[in-house]
Protein backbone atom coordinates (compact mmCIF):
# COMPACT_ATOMS: atom_id res chain seq x y z
CA UNK A 1 0.00 0.00 0.00
CA UNK A 2 1.59 3.12 -0.95
CA UNK A 3 1.83 6.01 1.72
CA UNK A 4 0.23 9.02 1.83
CA UNK A 5 1.62 12.58 0.86
CA UNK A 6 3.56 14.00 3.62
CA UNK A 7 2.58 16.52 5.58
CA UNK A 8 5.08 17.64 7.36
CA UNK A 9 3.77 17.20 10.65
CA UNK A 10 4.59 13.12 10.91
CA UNK A 11 6.21 11.79 13.28
CA UNK A 12 8.85 8.59 12.51
CA UNK A 13 6.57 6.02 11.02
CA UNK A 14 8.63 3.00 9.55
CA UNK A 15 7.29 0.37 7.44
CA UNK A 16 10.23 -1.72 6.81
CA UNK A 17 13.64 -2.50 7.93
CA UNK A 18 15.86 0.60 7.57
CA UNK A 19 17.43 0.38 5.47
CA UNK A 20 14.28 -1.50 3.39
CA UNK A 21 14.89 -3.51 -0.10
CA UNK A 22 14.31 -0.62 -2.40
CA UNK A 23 17.27 1.35 -0.42
CA UNK A 24 19.69 -1.63 -0.82
CA UNK A 25 18.51 -2.34 -4.31
CA UNK A 26 19.03 1.55 -5.68
CA UNK A 27 22.64 0.93 -3.83
CA UNK A 28 23.44 -1.55 -5.40
CA UNK A 29 22.49 -0.20 -8.84
CA UNK A 30 24.60 3.06 -7.47
CA UNK A 31 27.57 1.11 -6.53
CA UNK A 32 28.06 -0.20 -10.45
CA UNK A 33 27.62 3.48 -12.37
CA UNK A 34 29.21 5.58 -9.66
CA UNK A 35 32.90 6.47 -8.19
CA UNK A 36 33.13 3.89 -5.57
CA UNK A 37 34.53 7.27 -3.75
CA UNK A 38 31.19 9.04 -3.81
CA UNK A 39 28.52 7.45 -1.45
CA UNK A 40 29.23 5.17 1.34
CA UNK A 41 27.38 1.77 1.07
CA UNK A 42 27.43 -0.27 3.89
CA UNK A 43 25.05 -2.50 5.42
CA UNK A 44 23.81 0.29 7.47
CA UNK A 45 23.04 2.91 4.64
CA UNK A 46 22.29 4.56 3.07
CA UNK A 47 18.54 5.16 2.70
CA UNK A 48 17.28 6.85 -0.99
CA UNK A 49 15.20 9.89 -0.17
CA UNK A 50 12.51 9.63 -2.58
CA UNK A 51 10.17 12.82 -0.50
CA UNK A 52 10.66 15.16 2.03
CA UNK A 53 8.40 17.75 3.74
CA UNK A 54 9.30 20.55 6.01
CA UNK A 55 11.16 18.63 8.59
CA UNK A 56 10.37 15.06 7.59
CA UNK A 57 12.39 12.42 4.99
CA UNK A 58 10.92 9.28 3.16
CA UNK A 59 12.77 7.01 1.70
CA UNK A 60 12.40 5.31 -1.00
CA UNK A 61 10.63 2.13 1.13
CA UNK A 62 7.67 4.24 2.58
CA UNK A 63 9.67 4.76 5.73
CA UNK A 64 9.22 8.71 7.38
CA UNK A 65 11.94 10.27 9.40
CA UNK A 66 12.25 13.26 11.48
CA UNK A 67 15.31 15.20 9.77
CA UNK A 68 18.04 16.63 12.20
CA UNK A 69 20.08 17.50 9.56
CA UNK A 70 17.92 20.19 6.63
CA UNK A 71 20.08 18.61 3.98
CA UNK A 72 23.58 19.55 4.96
CA UNK A 73 22.04 22.34 7.07
CA UNK A 74 20.26 23.69 3.21
CA UNK A 75 17.06 23.79 4.17
CA UNK A 76 16.12 26.32 6.67
CA UNK A 77 12.65 26.69 5.73
CA UNK A 78 11.85 23.54 5.65
CA UNK A 79 12.67 20.50 2.81
CA UNK A 80 9.73 21.29 -0.15
CA UNK A 81 8.94 24.76 1.55
CA UNK A 82 5.64 25.90 -0.28
CA UNK A 83 6.51 29.16 -1.39
CA UNK A 84 9.91 28.24 -2.52
CA UNK A 85 8.57 25.37 -4.72
CA UNK A 86 6.40 28.27 -6.36
CA UNK A 87 8.88 30.55 -7.10
CA UNK A 88 11.32 27.53 -8.59
CA UNK A 89 7.99 26.15 -11.06
CA UNK A 90 6.57 30.00 -12.06
CA UNK A 91 10.67 31.03 -12.63
CA UNK A 92 11.10 27.55 -14.40
CA UNK A 93 7.91 28.32 -16.52
CA UNK A 94 8.87 31.56 -17.86
CA UNK A 95 12.56 31.78 -17.78
CA UNK A 96 15.09 28.75 -16.20
CA UNK A 97 18.24 30.06 -18.06
CA UNK A 98 19.53 33.35 -19.34
CA UNK A 99 22.91 34.76 -20.08
CA UNK A 100 24.43 35.44 -16.50
CA UNK A 101 27.42 37.82 -17.09
CA UNK A 102 26.34 39.25 -20.68
CA UNK A 103 22.66 39.77 -20.58
CA UNK A 104 21.44 38.62 -16.97
CA UNK A 105 17.60 38.02 -15.35
CA UNK A 106 16.04 40.53 -13.53
CA UNK A 107 15.78 37.89 -10.67
CA UNK A 108 19.58 38.22 -10.47
CA UNK A 109 19.43 41.97 -9.93
CA UNK A 110 17.04 41.69 -6.83
CA UNK A 111 18.75 38.76 -5.08
CA UNK A 112 21.91 40.68 -5.12
CA UNK A 113 19.93 43.83 -3.65
CA UNK A 114 18.55 41.68 -0.89
CA UNK A 115 21.89 40.35 -0.19
CA UNK A 116 23.20 43.78 -0.01
CA UNK A 117 20.45 44.34 2.89
CA UNK A 118 21.17 41.45 4.79
CA UNK A 119 24.26 41.44 5.30
CA UNK A 120 25.98 43.34 7.88
CA UNK A 121 28.28 46.93 7.81
CA UNK A 122 29.10 47.76 4.29
CA UNK A 123 28.76 44.37 2.68
CA UNK A 124 26.44 44.61 -0.17
CA UNK A 125 28.63 44.11 -3.31
CA UNK A 126 28.82 40.45 -4.78
CA UNK A 127 29.89 37.64 -6.61
CA UNK A 128 27.41 35.12 -7.57
CA UNK A 129 28.00 31.00 -7.91
CA UNK A 130 26.48 27.78 -7.07
CA UNK A 131 28.69 26.01 -4.28
CA UNK A 132 30.13 26.94 -1.43
CA UNK A 133 33.65 26.12 -2.81
CA UNK A 134 33.34 28.52 -5.58
CA UNK A 135 31.98 31.10 -3.56
CA UNK A 136 35.73 30.44 -1.19
CA UNK A 137 37.67 30.92 -4.24
CA UNK A 138 35.74 34.24 -5.54
CA UNK A 139 36.55 35.20 -2.10
CA UNK A 140 40.08 34.56 -2.35
CA UNK A 141 40.53 36.00 -5.88
CA UNK A 142 39.43 38.82 -4.14
CA UNK A 143 42.09 39.27 -1.43
CA UNK A 144 44.92 38.59 -4.37
CA UNK A 145 43.28 41.36 -6.48
CA UNK A 146 42.92 43.83 -3.46
CA UNK A 147 46.44 43.17 -1.30
CA UNK A 148 48.58 41.78 -4.33
CA UNK A 149 49.69 39.37 -1.66
CA UNK A 150 49.12 35.39 -2.51
CA UNK A 151 49.47 33.99 0.95
CA UNK A 152 46.75 32.48 2.70
CA UNK A 153 46.05 32.21 6.53
CA UNK A 154 43.76 29.45 7.54
CA UNK A 155 42.87 27.23 10.56
CA UNK A 156 43.08 23.82 12.00
CA UNK A 157 39.89 22.35 11.47
CA UNK A 158 39.11 23.90 8.57
CA UNK A 159 36.68 23.16 5.82
CA UNK A 160 36.39 25.17 2.94
CA UNK A 161 34.87 23.09 0.30
CA UNK A 162 37.07 20.49 -2.07
CA UNK A 163 38.05 22.07 -5.10
CA UNK A 164 41.48 22.63 -5.86
CA UNK A 165 41.50 26.25 -4.49
CA UNK A 166 39.38 25.68 -1.50
CA UNK A 167 40.97 22.52 -0.46
CA UNK A 168 44.29 24.30 -0.23
CA UNK A 169 43.08 25.85 2.81
CA UNK A 170 40.27 22.49 3.99
CA UNK A 171 43.02 21.25 6.97
CA UNK A 172 42.11 17.89 7.01
CA UNK A 173 44.79 15.34 5.87
CA UNK A 174 42.51 12.91 4.92
CA UNK A 175 41.02 15.10 2.15
CA UNK A 176 44.61 17.15 1.10
CA UNK A 177 46.48 13.97 0.65
CA UNK A 178 46.18 12.56 -2.30
CA UNK A 179 46.53 15.71 -4.24
CA UNK A 180 49.17 17.39 -1.84
CA UNK A 181 51.30 17.91 -5.03
CA UNK A 182 48.98 20.18 -7.06
CA UNK A 183 47.80 22.65 -3.95
CA UNK A 184 48.69 25.70 -3.56
CA UNK A 185 52.25 25.91 -1.53
CA UNK A 186 51.22 30.06 0.36
CA UNK A 187 48.52 28.39 2.82
CA UNK A 188 49.64 27.97 6.44
CA UNK A 189 47.05 26.73 8.89
CA UNK A 190 46.88 28.31 12.64
CA UNK A 191 45.70 27.15 16.07
CA UNK A 192 41.80 27.56 16.44
CA UNK A 193 40.98 28.66 20.13
CA UNK A 194 37.49 26.68 21.17
CA UNK A 195 35.40 28.23 23.98
CA UNK A 196 35.35 26.40 26.70
CA UNK A 197 37.80 26.19 30.18
CA UNK A 198 40.55 27.44 29.59
CA UNK A 199 39.90 30.21 27.04
CA UNK A 200 41.76 33.04 27.99
CA UNK A 201 45.09 31.44 27.35
CA UNK A 202 44.05 29.12 24.45
CA UNK A 203 43.06 32.24 22.39
CA UNK A 204 46.04 34.24 23.44
CA UNK A 205 48.19 31.36 22.78
CA UNK A 206 46.50 30.86 18.94
CA UNK A 207 46.77 34.70 18.17
CA UNK A 208 50.40 34.84 19.30
CA UNK A 209 50.67 31.72 16.66
CA UNK A 210 49.21 33.76 14.52
CA UNK A 211 51.43 36.81 14.85
CA UNK A 212 54.43 34.39 14.17
CA UNK A 213 53.16 33.18 11.47
CA UNK A 214 51.97 36.23 9.74
CA UNK A 215 55.65 37.29 10.58
CA UNK A 216 57.34 34.83 9.05
CA UNK A 217 55.30 35.05 5.95
CA UNK A 218 56.38 38.30 4.85
CA UNK A 219 59.63 37.04 4.85
CA UNK A 220 58.58 34.12 2.15
CA UNK A 221 57.76 33.98 -1.43
CA UNK A 222 53.96 34.02 0.20
CA UNK A 223 52.92 37.58 2.18
CA UNK A 224 49.56 36.69 3.63
CA UNK A 225 47.06 38.78 2.17
CA UNK A 226 43.80 36.83 3.43
CA UNK A 227 42.52 35.34 6.69
CA UNK A 228 40.27 32.67 5.91
CA UNK A 229 38.14 31.05 8.76
CA UNK A 230 34.56 29.71 9.94
CA UNK A 231 33.12 31.77 12.55
CA UNK A 232 32.17 28.49 13.71
CA UNK A 233 34.23 25.35 12.66
CA UNK A 234 31.50 23.19 10.44
CA UNK A 235 32.87 19.82 10.00
CA UNK A 236 35.30 20.61 11.98
CA UNK A 237 33.06 19.20 14.90
CA UNK A 238 30.72 22.44 15.30
CA UNK A 239 33.55 24.68 17.08
CA UNK A 240 32.38 27.59 18.53
CA UNK A 241 35.67 29.95 19.23
CA UNK A 242 36.94 31.99 22.29
CA UNK A 243 34.99 35.31 23.03
CA UNK A 244 37.72 37.47 21.78
CA UNK A 245 39.57 35.51 18.51
CA UNK A 246 37.04 36.79 15.49
CA UNK A 247 37.63 40.45 16.69
CA UNK A 248 41.11 39.61 17.55
CA UNK A 249 41.37 38.53 13.37
CA UNK A 250 39.51 41.35 12.80
CA UNK A 251 42.24 43.62 14.22
CA UNK A 252 45.07 41.97 12.20
CA UNK A 253 43.35 42.52 8.71
CA UNK A 254 43.54 46.13 7.36
CA UNK A 255 41.05 45.72 4.43
CA UNK A 256 43.79 46.82 2.36
CA UNK A 257 47.26 44.78 2.89
CA UNK A 258 44.99 41.94 4.48
CA UNK A 259 41.53 40.75 4.47
CA UNK A 260 39.44 39.36 6.69
CA UNK A 261 37.21 36.33 4.68
CA UNK A 262 34.45 34.89 6.79
CA UNK A 263 33.15 31.55 5.57
CA UNK A 264 29.76 31.50 6.43
CA UNK A 265 28.27 28.92 4.12
CA UNK A 266 26.92 26.66 6.64
CA UNK A 267 26.28 29.07 9.45
CA UNK A 268 24.53 31.99 7.54
CA UNK A 269 20.93 32.59 6.85
CA UNK A 270 19.57 32.27 10.08
CA UNK A 271 21.25 29.08 11.70
CA UNK A 272 23.08 30.10 14.72
CA UNK A 273 20.12 32.59 15.93
CA UNK A 274 21.44 35.46 13.89
CA UNK A 275 21.26 36.35 10.24
CA UNK A 276 24.80 35.49 9.98
CA UNK A 277 27.59 34.12 12.54
CA UNK A 278 28.92 37.05 13.52
CA UNK A 279 26.94 38.93 14.50
CA UNK A 280 27.28 37.28 17.74
CA UNK A 281 30.97 39.07 17.75
CA UNK A 282 30.15 42.37 16.20
CA UNK A 283 32.62 42.02 13.52
CA UNK A 284 32.10 42.36 9.63
CA UNK A 285 34.60 40.52 7.32
CA UNK A 286 35.79 42.60 3.79
CA UNK A 287 34.34 39.20 2.41
CA UNK A 288 31.08 37.23 3.63
CA UNK A 289 31.05 34.06 2.19
CA UNK A 290 27.12 32.09 1.76
CA UNK A 291 25.73 28.96 0.42
CA UNK A 292 23.59 26.11 1.59
CA UNK A 293 20.60 27.93 3.27
CA UNK A 294 20.56 30.60 0.41
CA UNK A 295 19.19 28.67 -2.38
CA UNK A 296 16.57 26.80 -0.24
CA UNK A 297 17.53 23.95 -1.91
CA UNK A 298 18.75 24.67 -5.13
CA UNK A 299 22.74 25.10 -5.60
CA UNK A 300 23.59 28.86 -5.03
CA UNK A 301 26.36 30.75 -3.13
CA UNK A 302 27.83 33.96 -2.83
CA UNK A 303 30.82 36.20 -2.25
CA UNK A 304 29.79 39.25 -0.57
CA UNK A 305 32.02 42.05 -0.20
CA UNK A 306 32.71 45.86 1.21
CA UNK A 307 32.74 47.96 -1.67
CA UNK A 308 36.75 48.86 -1.13
CA UNK A 309 36.94 45.16 -1.35
CA UNK A 310 35.30 44.54 -4.59
CA UNK A 311 36.67 47.59 -6.35
CA UNK A 312 39.43 45.56 -6.79
CA UNK A 313 38.10 43.60 -9.79
CA UNK A 314 38.45 45.31 -12.90
CA UNK A 315 35.72 46.92 -14.77
CA UNK A 316 34.49 44.23 -17.52
CA UNK A 317 35.46 44.78 -20.78
CA UNK A 318 33.15 42.40 -22.48
CA UNK A 319 34.77 39.41 -20.93
CA UNK A 320 34.77 38.44 -17.35
CA UNK A 321 37.76 37.12 -15.96
CA UNK A 322 35.60 35.56 -13.44
CA UNK A 323 32.42 33.96 -14.44
CA UNK A 324 30.66 30.86 -15.25
CA UNK A 325 27.67 29.63 -17.32
CA UNK A 326 25.33 29.17 -14.52
CA UNK A 327 25.97 32.61 -12.72
CA UNK A 328 23.10 34.07 -11.37
CA UNK A 329 20.95 31.31 -12.80
CA UNK A 330 16.97 32.85 -12.69
CA UNK A 331 15.43 29.28 -10.85
CA UNK A 332 18.48 29.65 -8.27
CA UNK A 333 17.62 33.01 -7.73
CA UNK A 334 13.90 32.96 -7.60
CA UNK A 335 13.92 29.71 -5.24
CA UNK A 336 16.77 31.92 -3.01
CA UNK A 337 14.09 35.53 -3.01
CA UNK A 338 11.34 33.06 -1.82
CA UNK A 339 13.78 31.39 0.36
CA UNK A 340 15.20 34.53 2.09
CA UNK A 341 11.45 35.67 2.30
CA UNK A 342 10.06 32.62 4.12
CA UNK A 343 12.74 33.11 6.67
CA UNK A 344 12.13 36.44 7.45
CA UNK A 345 8.35 36.28 7.67
CA UNK A 346 7.87 33.62 9.98
CA UNK A 347 10.77 34.46 12.17
CA UNK A 348 13.00 31.18 11.54
CA UNK A 349 16.31 33.31 12.72
CA UNK A 350 14.67 34.00 16.20
CA UNK A 351 12.94 30.58 16.44
CA UNK A 352 16.34 28.83 15.60
CA UNK A 353 17.97 30.64 18.54
CA UNK A 354 15.08 29.52 20.85
CA UNK A 355 15.20 25.70 19.57
CA UNK A 356 18.73 25.61 20.12
CA UNK A 357 18.82 26.77 23.61
CA UNK A 358 16.22 23.84 24.35
CA UNK A 359 18.44 21.32 22.68
CA UNK A 360 21.31 22.43 25.05
CA UNK A 361 18.81 22.72 28.15
CA UNK A 362 17.94 18.83 27.01
CA UNK A 363 21.10 17.73 26.72
CA UNK A 364 22.64 19.36 29.72
CA UNK A 365 20.21 17.06 31.59
CA UNK A 366 22.02 13.93 30.06
CA UNK A 367 25.19 15.11 30.82
CA UNK A 368 24.30 14.91 34.40
CA UNK A 369 23.23 11.57 34.32
CA UNK A 370 24.77 9.44 31.35
CA UNK A 371 28.17 8.71 31.60
CA UNK A 372 29.00 8.76 27.70
CA UNK A 373 27.99 12.14 27.15
CA UNK A 374 30.24 15.09 28.18
CA UNK A 375 28.14 17.77 27.06
CA UNK A 376 26.58 20.16 23.89
CA UNK A 377 27.97 23.25 22.01
CA UNK A 378 27.15 25.21 19.78
CA UNK A 379 24.69 28.41 18.74
CA UNK A 380 21.14 28.27 17.38
CA UNK A 381 20.57 25.23 15.31
CA UNK A 382 23.91 24.27 15.22
CA UNK A 383 24.11 21.97 18.04
CA UNK A 384 26.92 19.05 18.66
CA UNK A 385 26.30 16.41 21.62
CA UNK A 386 30.00 15.33 22.75
CA UNK A 387 31.17 12.09 24.24
CA UNK A 388 33.07 10.61 26.76
CA UNK A 389 35.65 8.30 24.99
CA UNK A 390 33.37 4.74 25.51
CA UNK A 391 36.56 2.76 24.96
CA UNK A 392 35.70 1.89 21.47
CA UNK A 393 37.56 1.50 17.83
CA UNK A 394 34.32 2.30 15.93
CA UNK A 395 33.25 5.82 16.77
CA UNK A 396 30.72 6.26 19.02
CA UNK A 397 28.70 9.27 17.59
CA UNK A 398 28.61 7.26 14.23
CA UNK A 399 27.10 4.66 16.32
CA UNK A 400 24.52 6.39 17.61
CA UNK A 401 23.86 7.81 14.28
CA UNK A 402 23.32 4.35 12.94
CA UNK A 403 20.93 3.35 15.57
CA UNK A 404 18.70 6.99 15.39
CA UNK A 405 18.63 5.94 11.58
CA UNK A 406 17.14 2.08 12.46
CA UNK A 407 14.71 3.94 14.69
CA UNK A 408 13.66 6.75 12.12
CA UNK A 409 15.99 9.97 12.99
CA UNK A 410 18.64 11.29 11.20
CA UNK A 411 21.39 12.76 12.21
CA UNK A 412 25.26 12.89 11.49
CA UNK A 413 28.42 12.43 12.94
CA UNK A 414 31.11 15.18 12.53
CA UNK A 415 34.51 16.71 13.43
CA UNK A 416 37.51 14.81 11.39
CA UNK A 417 37.29 11.90 13.68
CA UNK A 418 33.55 11.53 13.82
CA UNK A 419 33.47 12.16 17.46
CA UNK A 420 30.36 14.52 17.80
CA UNK A 421 26.63 14.38 16.81
CA UNK A 422 25.30 17.14 15.18
CA UNK A 423 21.74 18.85 15.20
CA UNK A 424 21.26 20.98 12.39
CA UNK A 425 17.29 21.01 12.04
CA UNK A 426 15.00 22.80 9.82
CA UNK A 427 14.14 25.68 11.92
CA UNK A 428 10.26 24.67 11.07
CA UNK A 429 10.62 21.61 13.04
CA UNK A 430 7.61 21.22 15.43
CA UNK A 431 8.22 21.20 18.87
CA UNK A 432 6.80 17.58 19.66
CA UNK A 433 9.28 16.65 16.47
CA UNK A 434 12.16 17.92 18.75
CA UNK A 435 11.38 16.64 21.33
CA UNK A 436 10.25 13.00 19.96
CA UNK A 437 13.68 13.33 17.72
CA UNK A 438 15.92 13.46 21.39
CA UNK A 439 13.98 11.25 23.23
CA UNK A 440 15.05 9.28 20.71
CA UNK A 441 18.64 9.94 20.65
CA UNK A 442 18.68 9.76 24.21
CA UNK A 443 17.08 5.85 24.11
CA UNK A 444 19.80 5.09 21.53
CA UNK A 445 22.61 7.00 23.72
CA UNK A 446 21.86 4.45 26.60
CA UNK A 447 21.55 1.73 24.01
CA UNK A 448 24.85 1.70 22.72
CA UNK A 449 26.65 2.98 25.63
CA UNK A 450 29.13 0.01 27.00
Amino acid sequence: MEAPPLSGAELPRLRTAVPGPRSRALASRLRSVESRNITHITAEGPIFWSEARDAVVRDADGNDYIDLTAGFGVSMAGHANAAVADAIAAQARRLPHALGDVHPAEAKVRLLEVLARLAPGSLGVSILASSGAEAVEAALKTAMLKTGRPGILAFDGAYHGLTYGALAATWRPDFRGPFQPQLFPGVRFAPWPADGPGAVDEERRAIQSIERILAEAERSDWPIGAILAEPILGRGGLIVPTTGFLPALRQLCDGASRLLLLDEVYTGFGRTGRWFACEHWDVVPDVLIVGKALGGGVPLSAAIGTPDAMAAWPASTGEAIHTSTFLGNPIACAAALAHLEQIQQRGLVERAARIGAHIQDRVALWAARMPAVAGVRGLGLLQAITFHDPGEQRSFALAVADEALRRGVLALAEGSALDVLALTPPAVITDGQLDHALDVIETVIGAVSP
